[in-house]
């Protein structure tokens, strides 16, 4: 971000990518206002942070309005696994449609620039491959992920609208799988499933025949995207895919977590769910373009690291 100090607020901040996008800012000298309700985020994650004279920590929903004074906005606040927003799913859909209605008025209010962390779950299932960011997507609006996906999408929306009305400084980015230290080990989702089965020596566990594909992007180089995209040219909106373009598929993956445990884990398959897309993959050349971001770490190199915070964690 910019050199200068600025006040930066950020909600969902003591979740995965919230925590490291606080340690970043901080360490970038910057005043950051953690702001999180620990649905799903912890104060274990923002441990290191809690004693810095930049760093404050507040408990709040953004379904509720905030009154503070700050200069940039992040906006990362929502369950974003299956397990969880699938838990309560009315307030999935709350979290991300008044939490940006919140957000993107106090940030109308103070002159904020604000970020919104979507999701590239507004493609749905997708027809086309790679996808890019013309591409409306294919979702399922009254499925069981809809109040994720279309949540994410009812977002953007007014982003866009803000933008279009008020002149407001917008970015939207678009995060495609994201893995490393400080996921949750039980958010269903298939690296920290795969890694953490593979830790306790139980069957990986596969949904589908195990072609379905992802692409996995290391935490560190999400947060860099991240930073440039909130330091792009104010004509920049987005949406703006941030994501790593190699694919593997969900067979590949369980075999390299098993290899680089070091286990015997064996692989059994399940049925896939309702509405789980076939493939994802981003097309990143837009951000290429615009700030010249792309991904630095290989899978992996961030699957040991990740690997490594899942055995400390697992051994208390």
């Amino acid at each position: 971000m910019s050199e200068l100090q600025q006040r930066v607020l950020v909600t969902g901040g003591a979740g995965f990518l919230g925590s490291h996008l606080c340690d970043r800012l901080v360490e970038a000298g910057h005043d950051v206002l953690c702001v999180d309700n620990f649905y799903t985020g912890s104060k274990a994650n923002v441990d290191g942070l809690l004693k810095h004279p930049r760093f404050e920590l507040m408990r709040h929903d953004v379904t509720f309005p905030l009154y503070v004074e700050v200069d940039r906005i992040f906006n990362l606040a929502c369950p974003a696994s299956p397990v969880h927003y699938q838990h309560d799913p009315v307030q999935t859909t709350k979290t991300s449609v008044h939490g940006a209605i919140n957000m993107l008025g106090l940030a109308k209010r103070v002159g904020a620039r604000i970020l919104q962390a979507s999701t590239s779950e507004v493609y749905g299932d997708p027809e086309i491959h790679p996808q890019v960011e013309g591409y409306w997507g294919r979702v399922n609006p009254i499925g069981i992920r809809s109040c994720y996906d279309e949540g994410k999408r009812c977002a953007e929306t007014l982003f866009f609208d803000y933008w279009r009305q008020h002149n407001l400084e917008v970015k939207v980015m678009r995060i495609f799988n994201t893995y490393g230290p400080r996921m949750h080990p039980n958010d269903g989702r298939v690296v920290s499933n795969f890694i953490v089965q593979a830790l306790k020596g139980e069957p990986i566990t596969i949904y589908g025949d195990g072609t379905q594909t992802r692409s996995f992007c290391y935490v560190d180089d999400l947060i860099e995207g991240m930073l440039r995209l909130m330091d792009s040219p104010a004509d920049f909106t987005g949406p703006v895919n941030i994501g790593n373009p190699g694919e593997f598929t969900m067979l590949e993956l369980a075999e390299t977590v098993v290899r680089l445990v070091g286990g015997t884990s064996t692989i059994v398959y399940r049925p896939l769910p309702s509405d789980d897309p076939k493939q994802r993959q981003p097309d990143i050349s837009l951000a290429k373009a615009t700030f010249g971001w792309e991904p630095k770490v290989n899978l992996e190199d961030g699957l040991k690291e990740t690997i490594a915070y899942f055995r400390h964690r697992l051994q208390g």
